[in-house]
């Protein structure tokens, strides 16, 4: 089972027409993964920032299914998907309350860097050990996040 938690839609982060602005949807999953990293593998961002190594997005492929509106609940999971020698690919999803029913998609992918320099930096080891522990291995990346969305959607 991978991390989830579960988040109400606030009014200030909708359109006029009460649904979740579409650039909030990135806030959102954002926020989800850091609350996950903390929760359920007690990692905080700072820490490794102390260590001298920062992730920064270099890509996001988001995908909207369908619309979150305001007061709603919420579900949110995220997953690793690919792991490498100086970047991550998460793979964020979120869903209605009963979780049946896809609202949005994201593969985000962080590189590592060296906060000193700005410049791409290897995992430490120690990063690439636990990482590999958590990693999933059921996502189709080459078959891109079209496909993933037809296999999520089928098997709800």
């Amino acid at each position: 089972m991978q991390p989830k938690t579960f988040y109400t839609v606030r009014f200030s982060d909708c359109d006029p027409m009460g649904h979740l602005n579409n650039a909030r949807y990135i806030d959102y999953m954002l926020n989800a993964r850091e609350d996950h990293l903390k929760q359920f593998y007690q990692i905080t961002l700072p820490e490794y920032h102390k260590q001298g190594i920062a992730w920064v997005v270099r890509r996001h492929d988001i995908q909207y299914v369908r619309p979150a509106f305001y007061n709603e609940v919420i579900c949110i999971e995220s997953r690793l998907i690919e792991l490498a020698e100086s970047h991550v690919l998460v793979e964020m999803l979120m869903f209605d309350e009963k979780q049946t029913m896809l609202k949005a998609i994201m593969w985000t992918n962080f590189t590592s860097i060296d906060v000193k320099t700005g410049r791409k930096k290897e995992h430490p080891v120690a990063f690439m050990d636990f990482a590999a522990t958590i990693k999933v291995d059921d996502v189709n990346i080459p078959a891109g996040i079209t496909e993933r969305i037809k296999g999520l959607t089928q098997s709800a």
